[in-house]
């Protein structure tokens, strides 16, 4: 069959793209011709992709976003595919992959009335309309039964729309046999010390992932404590806004934020703590290639896979509604007991042997080309 996935932008760290990349090379695993629709591609092409940028522009993303689709739909008359999948909500498309949380929820709960009334709303509840509404027959792969119950409150959608998948974690995030030496390796790079503390912030969109959150509660720490902490954020956006915090709080100079790359797992061996305080997130892979490789998560309860860590004890979910002084605490406790970072990181590791993490890709595949 001819696949067509759309999505407005690849990049290679952005979550939502990594799973379209692993949904589309396990379709073309499968004999399939793949064929890529966006506005803008940044990374490597896979051998065998049909890549076709949209020549459409715009002054706002709502109105960049609407032309994408118009073209696409037109482009597709003239050169049909048997399955059109998305992974942004958009009309037309026959799958859709759920990366991002329901928007009319946000809009609700998190924005004032008048917001409703702006035309940036009514695009993207019109969008999300156009997957979700009990009227449309759009399949539907979704990450998290939270979400799901979500889109039914607010759009009535029929159940048996939806398919659930399990998370797409990478094997490459399992603790290898030679962990010990990577975790060695990376902290000597970096210039730390056997009783240094490496914590771990990943994921583009530092805002929605709460950096801010993070730098606040590394600047409260005890001041011997805290000296020793070292906070390395990694991930695609402007650190602009953060390294100016990081200086109003005094802890610039234990605060390095690099741009997205590609040896994240060497990462996970060598830090000591995940920190993950988003505002939001649909799911949180990041939270479960953490567990995996045996790194200790200190997450909040909007995360989708948060669950996971508490299933596997491998970590501490901060409750919502979220308290700064809570996240202050917790890491403050985390550092200093020693004995429960040992079995969190044991229990993470003894999961990643049973848990069905790994085959996302897999069971999206079987859905799309059914």
């Amino acid at each position: 069959m001819q696949i067509a996935f759309c999505l407005f932008k690849y990049f290679p760290f952005g979550g939502l793209q990594r799973d379209f990349l692993r949904v589309a090379l396990a379709c073309q695993a499968r004999g399939h011709s793949i064929r890529v629709y966006t506005l803008e591609w940044r990374g490597d092409l896979p051998a065998g992709f049909e890549l076709i940028l949209v020549p459409v522009r715009g002054l706002t993303n709502q109105r960049r976003y609407r032309r994408f689709s118009d073209w696409v739909q037109g482009h597709l008359v003239v050169h049909p595919a048997d399955r059109v999948v998305g992974f942004n909500k958009m009309p037309g498309i026959d799958v859709y992959f759920a990366a991002d949380s329901c928007f009319e929820e946000k809009a609700r709960t998190q924005r004032g009335s008048l917001y409703r009334l702006s035309g940036r709303y009514r695009f993207f509840a019109g969008y999300e309309r156009a997957v979700f509404g009990s009227d449309a027959r759009v399949e539907i792969l979704i990450l998290s039964l939270v979400q799901q119950r979500l889109f039914q409150t607010y759009y009535g959608t029929a159940a048996e729309r939806f398919h659930l998948l399990p998370p797409g974690i990478s094997p490459d995030r399992r603790a290898p046999p030679d962990a010990a030496a990577v975790r060695a390796a990376l902290r000597d790079e970096f210039g730390l010390r056997d009783d240094q503390f490496l914590l771990l912030q990943l994921g583009s969109g530092f805002r929605t992932k709460g950096l801010d959150r993070s730098l606040k509660a590394l600047a409260v720490l005890p001041l011997e404590l805290g000296n020793r902490c070292r906070l390395l954020v990694i991930g695609d956006d402007d650190p602009r806004f953060f390294q100016g915090q990081a200086r109003l709080l005094g802890v610039a100079e234990r605060v390095r934020i690099l741009p997205g790359r590609s040896d994240i797992p060497r990462f996970l061996l060598g830090a000591d703590l995940l920190l993950h305080p988003a505002y939001n997130e649909n799911t949180g892979t990041v939270l479960l290639e953490a567990l995996v490789a045996g790194l200790p998560v200190l997450a909040t309860a909007v995360c989708g896979y948060a669950h996971y860590i508490v299933e596997a004890d491998a970590g501490v979910i901060i409750d919502e509604p979220f308290v700064q002084s809570s996240l202050d605490q917790t890491l403050l406790r985390m550092l200093e007991d020693e004995p429960a970072r040992r079995r969190w990181q044991a229990n993470g590791l003894a999961f990643a042997e049973v848990a069905d993490i790994y085959a996302n890709a897999e069971h999206a595949a079987d859905v799309i080309l059914k």
